[in-house]
């Protein structure tokens, strides 16, 4: 794959050393960068996160990007709060998002069983007739740590189970995102990454 170029946006505050070493072992050239010249000239684009949507949102501003990330044409892929931020809005700090998919993302509830935020392995249902899940069983197992996600939807491509079924994956138009993290989810994780790299 050293054909490929991978943007990772640096909106800041994300540890992303994970990923970094997961596209190392696929094999794929990849760049930390908040240039917009280098981010559109990438053949693939990752927006990871961690942290608080509003406190993403600043740095996302602050780097003026804001506009640059709902305009992209090459594949993108959100991971985790990336994903929460392609939406409209998050209840976390009522922060407004990027509004690439309609929605908003709403805490996780608390119930017996199902504490928040909602942290380690969850089977994921998915449509299994998109790339980005080609050759991963439907119900196979993917690392989560997160405390807000989105409502199924029409972009839903993949779902899991808390204490209610959420968006684990979406699709609208290039973009796609996970609630989880390929990147820490083993060789299910890896597969996706490379198919999206196949985007």
């Amino acid at each position: 794959m050293r054909d490929k170029t991978v943007a990772i946006i640096d909106s800041g505050g994300a540890n992303i050393a994970s990923l970094r070493n997961a596209l190392d072992r696929l094999g794929a050239n990849h760049v930390i960068t908040s240039n917009a010249a280098r981010i559109r000239s990438a053949s693939h684009v990752i927006l990871p996160g961690v942290g608080a949507a509003a406190d993403a949102m600043n740095r996302i501003r602050t780097r003026k990007l804001a506009g640059l990330i709902p305009s992209l044409s090459p594949p993108v892929l959100g991971i985790c709060l990336g994903m929460q931020l392609l939406a409209d809005g998050s209840e976390e700090d009522d922060a407004d998002c990027l509004g690439i998919v309609p929605g908003n993302s709403r805490r996780l509830n608390s119930s017996p069983g199902n504490p928040v935020p909602n942290m380690g392995w969850c089977r994921v249902h998915h449509d299994s007739s998109h790339d980005l899940f080609d050759g991963i069983a439907d119900g196979s197992y993917f690392y989560f740590l997160h405390s807000f996600a989105l409502d199924v939807a029409d972009y839903s491509l993949g779902t899991a189970m808390h204490d209610t079924t959420f968006t684990a994956a979406l699709r609208q138009d290039n973009f796609v995102a996970t609630q989880f993290h390929p990147e820490k989810s083993s060789t299910n994780g890896a597969r996706l990454l490379a198919n999206f790299l196949r985007m």
